[in-house]
């Protein structure tokens, strides 16, 4: 049995999260949260599409396998940046994640998540 529904909730909840680590000014901790929100949802349509073999957290490597392009390809290059950066110091030459990522970066990275939510869930409805 597919569990989408349940991924598909969970990004969701992450990108409320998300929000909140942004309002509270956490801008490292909002492009982690925000790249795991749009994996969630991908894996979620992926499950959806009975490809329940995903074994990899890079979203552009699974939006190219499912021959995607567009929006989900320019947004999913922008979020695998955060996947290893916005958690651990030795990312960057110097000074930690949250010195070193902005808020800008995490609004773009917010906005990312919630496109490839959006037009993912869409698909599923």
């Amino acid at each position: 049995m597919s569990r989408y529904a349940d991924w598909l909730r969970q990004a969701q909840n992450d990108l409320e999260w998300a929000n909140h680590s942004l309002a509270g000014n956490f801008f490292a901790q909002t492009c982690f949260i925000a790249q795991q929100a749009a994996e969630k949802a991908l894996k979620a349509y992926c499950y959806f599409k009975g490809l329940d073999t995903v074994r990899t957290h890079s979203l552009y490597q699974i939006i190219r396998a499912l021959g995607e392009n567009g929006v989900l390809e320019k947004n999913a290059k922008e979020l695998d940046l955060y996947y290893i950066s916005a958690r651990y110091p030795d990312a960057f030459p110097a000074g930690a994640p949250f010195e070193m990522l902005s808020r800008e970066q995490a609004q773009r990275a917010l906005t990312a998540a919630r496109d490839m939510y959006d037009i993912l869930s869409e698909r599923m409805a």
